[in-house]
């Protein structure tokens, strides 16, 4: 962080040239120039992939720290990524304090546990020490509390304060988010004297990207903000008092990180401040987190739809069987009770056999047609798009959708029966059935994640098992119910 000096600096003197001239090329692995070595973002050139495989088979170590510090951050992840496990292994030993920090914060889920297991504890502090505190806890989070406390106590005593500050908060809180490093201004000083103090203070003491200078009163409360770009069109003598502005939100460090990516893409952000509960700036998050949130949250909505978590480059067999097995015997146990409902009409199939093959067309259509519904409505809770009036509103258009649909479909599996069986009735019960499996199926689509989300659990995860089989006992139950009553 900025620290505000006890006094104002002398501002006297002439305008100094901000501007920098635009070099002829862009340095290496700054991702502004094609490079041979990516042939495309996160696609490895296969002969730069083999010289590095080569590279590795002769413990090159300058070839593989070049490779990996000059390529972008996340394309050295995606290099390191495209080894084999055991060669991964291998890289990350030979590399161990070379790894790029920014590389380590690109890779996976399980490859960067991978990588914190092959890293020694001095090579993981100094990677820590050259982060900022979000991405410094992000990794530390991953650790064990033991090994956690080793790796601390090789940074310095401030890093090491931020750190802990930030593994205090949630693990999906604003707080763990923000970062401790930012630029404040007191609201008496000018544009000159706050350019003049960012240019004498050490350049480490400020973050690497800012978009905003948060003004503040001698208690530390924010009171408003200036974007830089507008603090570099003014003239050296305006008051920040002048040209601030109210923050557009003011984050508190509990809140979920879903709920921040929300006001961000809500109201255009590149940045937003941290405050606690007295108005006192604490930290600020920046746009880069925020894109990395909303890709994460929305991968986890649709991984959890299907029952399944992200599989990495390197996940094993076994954890993949981990991670699906338990969804896969839940859908086992949501089978057998459909298996029970198909029972209970055990003796009208025996005596029309076109029952039973008819009944995956009624389950597999309207069991479609609640997924189509279910993701609907998860999307737009995660968008805020369903709240007061707007929930009525959705469930009518689900209905009337359910209902359309539902006759389209019908009417063409009616014809598709009586093509095939020559039994008009037979079509009636299809089609009957189908409609009113159509709209329960809309219905219940979004419906259930709805009220899941009213009673705190998450509509993603819990909605998928509940709304299928749900659809599938309605179906079988409707259609074999009707064939009894009609056909028989």
């Amino acid at each position: 962080m900025s620290d505000i000096p006890g006094r104002p600096p002398e501002s006297s003197g002439p305008d100094r040239e901000l501007a920098t001239p635009i070099p002829e090329r862009a340095p290496a692995g700054s991702g502004a120039l094609p490079d041979e070595r990516v042939e495309s973002p996160g696609v490895i050139a296969p002969s730069f992939m083999a010289r590095f495989d080569e590279a590795l088979e002769e413990n090159d170590i300058v070839f593989l720290r070049s490779a990996v510090t000059e390529l972008h951050p996340a394309d050295a992840a995606d290099l390191l990524e495209h080894l084999s496990p055991d060669a991964f292994w291998k890289a990350l030993h030979l590399l161990d304090g070379d790894l790029p920090a920014e590389a380590l914060t690109e890779l996976s889920d399980d490859s960067r546990r991978t990588a914190l297991e092959a890293l020694s504890e001095e090579g993981l502090a100094g990677i820590i020490e050259t982060l900022d505190s979000d991405d410094a806890s992000f990794i530390l989070n991953d650790l064990d509390d033991e090994r956690r406390s080793r790796i601390l106590a090789r940074v310095s005593a401030s890093d090491r304060a931020a750190i802990e500050s930030s593994l205090a908060f949630d693990e999906e809180s604003a707080g763990r988010l923000m970062q401790r490093d930012f630029v404040a201004a007191p609201v008496f000083w000018s544009v000159g004297q706050t350019i003049d103090h960012m240019r004498s203070v050490d350049p480490d003491d400020l973050p690497d990207t800012f978009f905003e200078i948060y003004i503040v009163d001698p208690a530390f409360r924010l009171q408003g903000v200036v974007s830089v770009s507008r603090l570099l069109r003014s003239p050296r003598e305006a008051a920040l008092k002048d040209l601030m502005k109210d923050a557009s939100v003011s984050i508190r460090p509990e809140m979920d990180q879903e709920e921040v990516a929300f006001l961000f893409q809500q109201y255009n952000l590149a940045s937003a401040p941290v405050v606690d509960e007295a108005g006192r700036l604490t930290g600020m998050i920046t746009i880069d987190d925020m894109v990395d949130v909303i890709q994460m949250e929305n991968r986890e909505d649709l991984l959890a739809l299907s029952g399944v978590s992200e599989a990495g480059a390197n996940q094993t067999v076994m954890s993949a069987v981990r991670a699906r097995a338990p969804w896969l015997a839940i859908n086992l146990v949501t089978a057998f009770c459909a298996s029970l409902v198909v029972g209970l009409f055990h003796a009208s199939i025996e005596k029309i056999v076109a029952l039973a093959i008819l009944m995956p067309v009624v389950a597999g259509l309207c069991g479609n047609a609640g997924s189509q519904a279910l993701a609907v409505t998860v999307r737009a809770i995660a968008d805020r798009d369903l709240e007061g009036p707007l929930v009525v509103r959705a469930i009518r258009r689900e209905a009337l959708t359910a209902i359309c649909n539902g006759l389209i479909i019908a009417s063409l599996a009616a014809f598709g029966s009586w093509v095939w069986f020559q039994d008009p009735l037979l079509s009636l019960v299809i089609g009957a059935a189908m409609v009113f499996t159509f709209l329960w199926a809309g219905l219940v689509g979004i419906l259930a994640p709805l009220v899941l989300k009213t009673f705190g659990a998450d509509p993603a995860v819990a909605s998928s098992v509940f709304v299928l089989t749900s659809i599938d006992l309605m179906g079988f139950f409707v259609f074999l119910g009707l064939a009894s009553i009609v056909l028989l």
